[in-house]
């Protein structure tokens, strides 16, 4: 297994005391991208399932004050980077054998729909849904499956401020519920261990209380 990650220090925890191999990445630049799946290549000689993960988010202000620079970083890393990662797996999957693979895209609730202010995370969720389906259709002759987890309200560090309370589409301040980090893992994993004849397209995962479906 291969973590690749831009914080070195990070990765290197994680694969502590582990067989799992961490090259630091930073999926914006091609070159790096690039370097990731070449070296994933020399060392197992074959990639059966890439997880695109990484993402990032603006901060949480009105479109209208958000500067090009911030909407220009969220893009490059959940649109750009998720493409020039499948990207590369594409190429590297059809050209193996046995042929074929699954990526899997993080996308996320705001896939489907926005929290106030997060215009540049929203927009990019759902473009990582296009991405999705335009892989599953563009894969599908080489025998690569393409799906998508949208995750809501995992207990990480990223969430924490949920349970003093955030923004609702209603303008109030509520806590929100979060699920144990497990679960999602669990789901990803499952998603992974399929037989390549059997996929699961979306998958949305979320805390059952949180306010995700229903009017504002």
């Amino acid at each position: 297994m291969v973590l690749a990650g831009r914080r070195a220090s990070e990765l290197e925890r994680t694969v502590a005391n582990s067989s799992m191999l961490a090259i630091p990445t930073d999926i914006t630049q091609p070159d790096a991208v690039a370097a990731l799946f070449d070296r994933t290549k020399e060392a197992f000689g074959r990639l059966d399932v890439l997880f695109n993960n990484a993402g990032m988010s603006a901060p949480a202000v009105p479109m209208e004050d958000l500067t090009f620079e911030q909407w220009s970083a969220v893009v490059a890393v959940n649109v750009t980077g998720a493409f020039l990662c499948a990207q590369h797996a594409i190429r590297l999957m059809k050209s193996q054998q046995p042929r074929g693979g699954r990526i899997i895209n993080n996308g996320s609730l705001s896939a489907h729909s926005p929290r106030p202010n997060s215009a540049p995370y929203t927009a990019t969720k759902h473009a990582i849904t296009g991405l999705t389906k335009s892989i599953s259709l563009d894969g599908r002759k080489y025998g690569i499956a393409c799906g998508q987890i949208d995750i809501g309200n995992a207990a990480t560090e990223l969430t924490e401020r949920m349970a003093d309370g955030v923004p609702q589409a209603n303008g109030s301040i509520m806590p929100e519920p979060r699920i144990d980090l497990k679960y999602v893992a669990e789901a990803v994993l499952y998603m992974a261990n399929l037989p390549l004849d059997a996929n699961v397209q979306f998958m949305t995962v979320m805390a059952t209380q949180m306010p995700f479906i229903g009017r504002g």
